[in-house]
């Protein structure tokens, strides 16, 4: 069986570990022959790197391993980039949450105006990564996780157009292993499901069993009671993210012939959203209070001790779908998988060259999206709003344009006024100075 070199762009993140986990839990799926770590900030990723370097020699001293700040060394001989940057880090990320909840605007790392200032930034980061590993393993491919992935996915699609680059989220993956709990299936491959939209915007429309089971009746009259808290809901998941499922079956309501994606609520409630926010502790500062600080300390206790059994990683399950994902062009299976692909079609009333999360056959040439059909027009009047947002960014950046990230913001489900996106507007780019280009 072939042998791969994977490198994983973003090494100094708390999720790397996990992955590597995930990686050498899936060794008879995708063997790896060398694995490699790439980050901007070397001293960050030194503590991650050398933990993992513990774990892999007790757990596969034949696989090659390196870390690195060298764009060279990193990308030169690798078959797949497993890319998951958060330029600006946390810190930034907290301003992304806190400078629209000053305005009364909801703020969220991947939505609204948050989601938007992230966008400025990642955009550049990642046509970075792109730009290495095509000059130096023009073969390899891509496998993007760095948020906010619909904005990033139209700035490759646009920018980088020959660039073998698949933009993915686990975040319905997550869903549909909760509706599997509901269900009492033994997991989310029982079931096979049809699912249209945007990034962290979408809606499935059709979920059954292997035997062609319809089972949305009973996901929908579950989820109209209970959101998706499955009835043995696991007692470690965050306050945060219980509102966040709860609060589902308030978007389901919306069209109760399907189930939504949690995101929705964002747009749909932003009101409810600002309400229950705290303005001075957000979900960045759960983050860098709890698992920023439980990951580095339990890879420095691996560090201090020599071994793995000293700290405490946790496997990332919902990664896993990225070894489904690599697999599936390593061996041309055919997987069927939800990707962020040009329309061209699929959705035969929505624009040709819209980012859309849809399911695809992936094999050795890539993904070949599926046949959506028509879809409601609800469900396109607000993915045709959403998308000329996310389209508008990709203008700012590229063009340097105040005025295409002023429409950017007010067009935002999220933000009540044209004024109210001027402020905040100003004070974002206050606050991105160092990273967005200038605008003019």
């Amino acid at each position: 069986m072939k042998k791969f070199s994977v490198v994983i762009a973003g090494g100094g993140s708390t999720f790397t570990p996990g992955i590597v986990l995930m990686l050498l839990a899936n060794q008879d799926r995708l063997p790896l022959r060398a694995l490699k770590f790439y980050d901007n900030d070397g001293a960050r990723q030194e503590t991650i790197a050398e933990a993992c370097k513990i774990i892999l020699r007790e757990q596969a001293p034949d696989i090659d391993f390196c870390y690195t700040t060298d764009p060279q060394t990193a990308f030169s001989d690798v078959d797949f980039v497993m890319a998951h940057i958060r330029v600006g880090k946390y810190p930034m990320r907290e301003k992304d949450e806190k400078i629209p909840l000053r305005h009364g605007v909801v703020g969220q790392e991947t939505c609204g105006p948050g989601g938007i200032a992230y966008g400025m930034r990642s955009i550049g980061g990642v046509l970075e990564l792109v730009d290495y590993m095509q000059t130096w393993s023009p073969d390899a491919w891509m496998l993007n996780y760095s948020n906010p992935a619909a904005i990033v996915a139209e700035a490759t699609r646009r920018l980088r157009p020959t660039a073998k680059i698949l933009n993915i989220c686990d975040m319905p993956i997550g869903i549909e292993g909760r509706m599997a709990q509901i269900l009492g299936l033994q997991d989310r491959k029982q079931m096979i499901t049809r699912y249209y939209g945007l990034n962290h915007f979408g809606w499935w429309h059709s979920v059954e069993d292997r035997e062609g089971n319809d089972l949305m009746p009973a996901l929908r009259r579950y989820v109209s009671e209970h959101g998706y808290i499955p009835p043995s809901n696991d007692a470690h998941t965050e306050a945060s993210w219980n509102d966040t499922f709860a609060k589902a079956k308030d978007v389901q309501a919306l069209d109760p012939a399907t189930l939504p994606n949690t995101y929705l609520k964002y747009y749909l409630f932003p009101d409810y959203v600002v309400a229950h926010a705290n303005p001075e502790r957000t979900r960045a500062n759960e983050v860098m209070d709890h698992r920023e600080k439980h990951v580095f300390s339990a890879c420095r206790a691996i560090i201090e001790a020599g071994h793995s059994a000293a700290g405490e990683l946790e496997i990332d399950e919902h990664a896993s779908y990225i070894v489904d994902l690599a697999a599936a062009i390593a061996f041309n299976t055919q997987q069927r998988m939800l990707l962020i692909v040009p329309n061209n079609g699929a959705i035969a009333n929505f624009d040709a060259d819209a980012m859309v999360e849809i399911p695809c056959l992936v094999g050795k040439n890539g993904p070949e999206p599926l046949t959506v059909g028509t879809i409601p027009h609800f469900q396109k009047g607000l993915m045709s709003q959403q998308v000329a947002v996310e389209k508008l960014v990709v203008d700012a950046w590229e063009q340097g344009s105040y005025l295409k990230l002023w429409q950017a913001i007010t067009l935002s489900k999220t933000v009540p006024s044209a004024s109210v996106a001027k402020a905040l507007l100003d004070d974002l780019i206050e606050a991105n100075k160092e990273y967005w280009p200038q605008l003019g």
